[in-house]
């Protein structure tokens, strides 16, 4: 058996595997976000509850791993820790972590919408702009590290094609500007359409709008697609992915999805009529499925 989590700024769910044919939280319980005590109580509590032995600890987590540390500003408690290493040091398991965008590119591509697909580029389409590659079945940094993060770099135009006015730069919280983060989330959106229109309202609002055909709506919409379409669209291009499952908020609109789909599809090298960027299949569990794909392919061989 392994025990695996999911860790977010809000909360932490966790589930124990021997296979991936039914992995569902057992618990949820508040993140403790600034004391690493009361995090590691939370996993010891699960693991002592274990009902069988735990071969491992196989943890989804939001933030980076790089070098074995992680950059987490949603759970100040780990930021900059080795957190698989004390985590080791004081469980007495051994710990994989890995990015939770990875994590459910991981379960998309073992159970999801990837199912079939050897590339898969899971994106994540929430509060702001994630994503994680996986090919023949593997992430392709078990490590850690940055790839599949396409949501940063300078690289948002200042003008969009079917808008008379230019688009700025907006400042990202990882320090540079014009990044696919600051307009392609669901807070990038609404960034765009006060911008645009001069109205606050939250992307909900603006979405239910645009399928009603509200005109100011569409052209925040319109702004925001040609915005995200093309960075898209050379990511794909670059991983020959064959399927781009989408998660988060802005993922569960199929409308918004679809029309996304259409607008990187013209955009790719690789011409197709069959849909590309497609909703995510995986379903709210995505962290724990992909978290514990990974565990189980660590110390359990292919499950």
């Amino acid at each position: 058996m392994i025990l695996t989590f999911d860790i977010g700024g809000s909360a932490i769910k966790w589930s124990y595997a021997e296979t991936l044919a039914a992995i569902t939280p057992t618990e949820r319980v508040p993140t403790p976000r600034t004391d690493f005590e009361a995090f590691c109580a939370v996993l010891e509590g699960a693991l002592a509850a274990a009902s069988d032995a735990v071969r491992g600890i196989a943890i989804s987590v939001t933030g980076i791993t790089t070098d074995g540390r992680m950059i987490c500003a949603n759970v100040p408690a780990i930021d900059g820790r080795d957190l698989a290493g004390d985590l080791e040091s004081r469980l007495h398991v051994p710990v994989v972590v890995a990015n939770d965008a990875d994590c459910f590119a991981l379960a998309e591509a073992r159970l999801g919408a990837g199912r079939g697909h050897d590339t898969v580029f899971g994106i994540i389409l929430g509060t702001g702009v994630g994503g994680g590659l996986v090919a023949g079945g593997k992430l392709i940094n078990p490590r850690g590290g940055y790839a599949g993060e396409w949501g940063h770099g300078a690289i948002v135009p200042t003008l969009v094609a079917n808008e008379p006015e230019p688009i700025p730069h907006f400042s990202c919280g990882c320090g540079q500007s014009g990044c696919v983060d600051t307009v392609g989330g669901a807070r990038g959106l609404e960034r765009l359409h006060a911008h645009l229109a001069g109205q606050s309202l939250d992307s909900m609002g603006i979405l239910a709008r645009w399928r009603q055909g509200d005109k100011t709506a569409s052209r925040t919409v319109g702004a925001w697609l040609a915005l995200v379409a093309p960075p898209l669209a050379l990511a794909i291009n670059i991983t020959g992915a064959s399927i781009v499952p989408v998660g988060g908020g802005l993922g569960h609109d199929t409308a918004l999805v679809a029309e996304l789909d259409l607008a990187v599809r013209e955009r790719i090298l690789a011409r197709t009529t069959a849909p590309l960027v497609v909703p995510a299949k995986s379903g709210p569990d995505a962290g724990l499925i992909g978290a514990a794909a990974m565990g189980l392919d660590f110390w359990m061989g292919d499950r």
